[in-house]
């Protein structure tokens, strides 16, 4: 069996602190205030008698619950702070323990700039099939989220379709946010566990794990919290994502929009928790500040590298993994507004060791997919990967030596030490470092060199088959779902 690298940030020697203990204190107070006092809205008969059997007050009518704070922190203690996402070849499972950053590609984008053609159109499941072989192939990505809607696919079964076109054409873990009713996540949970070897296995090495978006503010979709519930049962890791924006579905300042995204990810963690004590769960968001011009999803800026930062020390706090969005350019093409945004909020969000780090492919607030722009995300993923690994400083490091043998005036070029080492530099793929004169020759750049990089990977890759019979049976099940 063939090595297959997965290129994590571990171990760091860069820390950074956006808010202080006390901070963190004070917004996880305002938290259970809000849930105790103004509630949580959880439009799930199933979820609001399950609340009621734990003491909440409930109004079955406007299907809002308000908590007792003491039942909220008693649940969260129940998380697991650690496991591992498993992946179809065990090579490439994932350890979620606070010292990794894995990077994952973004969805659920509804239009993919083509591949070949270069053309904007709307998304199908054959761009999820591709999408998939690309990010199977690339090292800096280490799961999938399903990128793209096959809006080919019949509805009421295409998240089914989407999840077996990533596990036909990858061998990664697969994470997905397109489960969200209770038909197809029961045969979801029966596809994951084809793959893992029976329920039973499941368990142990979950190959499949769910997220799912709030409502905010304060508030839940009903499906996708009956889908939560039934993957937790059987140990599938599920999350929940807050999407809070500052001044549109959360309040204009920062702290107090974290709170209420905080309000709605804890409540329903809390929730998977009190119904099956120690299920694997994760904290999510992709909190950000509307834009005052238009009122749009920004999908960029100061107040989401902060959010990213700011996110991990609530998710810290705790003790749960999180997934943290970043790359999510608002930039219609890749270009400077891309590169800052998605250098910003990674690197924001690695600097703290957010567990999963998503967003790596999009354009215009996660709504394009673009495999130029996945090729150069993945670049800037290195770069902070190669920063985060800090100064290393030791005998071997300091070369005394070979500063010796060289002396005043010399060059390095031909020494031991050079040749041991230079691998050790980073070596851009995409980074125009040519004389000016090829440059002012060819005219060609980073968008170039990495949309070519895409499709030769897409023509030579061949992932790694899905066994047959698992296919069949996952093709039979998706079809008992369909209408």
């Amino acid at each position: 069996m063939s090595s297959k690298n997965i290129k994590t940030i571990s171990n760091p020697k860069l820390k950074l602190e956006v808010l202080t203990q006390d901070d963190i204190q004070k917004i996880h107070n305002a938290t259970l205030h809000l849930i105790e006092k103004v509630g949580v809205r959880f439009p799930s008969k199933r979820a609001l008698e399950l609340w009621k059997d734990f003491g909440a007050d409930v109004d079955f009518t406007k299907k809002i619950v308000r908590v007792k704070p003491q039942v909220i922190e008693d649940a969260l203690k129940m998380a697991p702070p650690a496991y591992k996402l498993a992946a179809r070849d065990p090579q490439q499972d994932l350890q979620l323990d606070g010292n990794h950053v894995h990077l994952g590609t973004d969805g659920c984008g509804v239009e993919v700039i083509d591949i070949l053609s270069g053309e904007k159109r709307t998304s199908c499941l054959q761009d999820v099939r591709d999408i998939a072989r690309v990010a199977d192939a690339t090292e800096e990505v280490a799961f999938h989220w399903v990128a793209v809607s096959a809006q080919d696919a019949a509805v009421e079964a295409r998240g089914l379709h989407e999840v077996k076109a990533v596990w036909d054409n990858s061998t990664k873990h697969v994470q997905t946010e397109s489960i969200y009713n209770v038909e197809e996540a029961k045969a979801a949970i029966e596809m994951a566990a084809l793959i893992a070897g029976g329920r039973d296995k499941l368990r142990e090495r979950p190959v499949l794990s769910l997220m799912q978006c709030t409502a905010p503010p304060l508030g839940h979709d009903g499906g996708s919290l009956d889908a939560a519930l039934l993957a937790a049962e059987v140990g599938i890791p599920t999350g929940f994502m807050t999407m809070a924006a500052c001044a549109t579905t959360g309040p204009t300042t920062m702290a107090g929009n974290m709170t209420v995204g905080n309000a709605e990810v804890i409540a329903a963690t809390a929730m998977l928790q009190l119904a099956y004590p120690g299920a694997p769960v994760f904290y999510a968001a992709a909190m950000t500040a509307s834009d005052l011009k238009t009122g749009a999803y920004t999908g960029g800026g100061p107040e989401d590298f902060l959010f990213g930062a700011a996110t991990n020390a609530l998710a810290d706090f705790y003790n749960i993994p999180l997934s943290m969005g970043a790359f999510a350019t608002g930039a219609k093409e890749p270009n400077w507004q891309a590169g800052i945004e998605g250098s910003l909020s990674s690197f924001m969000a690695s600097v703290v060791m957010s567990d999963m780090l998503l967003g790596c492919g999009f354009l215009h607030g996660s709504r394009i997919w673009s495999y130029a722009e996945m090729m150069m995300d993945c670049e800037i993923f290195s770069i902070v990967h190669k920063m985060m690994q800090g100064i290393e400083v030791n005998d071997e490091t300091l070369a005394m030596e070979s500063i010796a043998n060289v002396g005043p005036g010399g060059h390095f070029l031909g020494q031991k030490h050079t040749r041991k080492h230079m691998r050790e530099l980073f070596m851009p793929q995409f980074m125009d470092r040519r004389p000016y004169s090829e440059w002012e020759t060819k005219k060609d750049d980073a968008r170039d060199w990495a949309l070519a990089k895409a499709r030769r990977i897409l023509k030579e890759h061949q992932p790694d088959p899905l066994d047959e019979k698992v296919s069949k049976e996952m093709d039979r099940i998706i079809k008992s779902v369909e209408k």
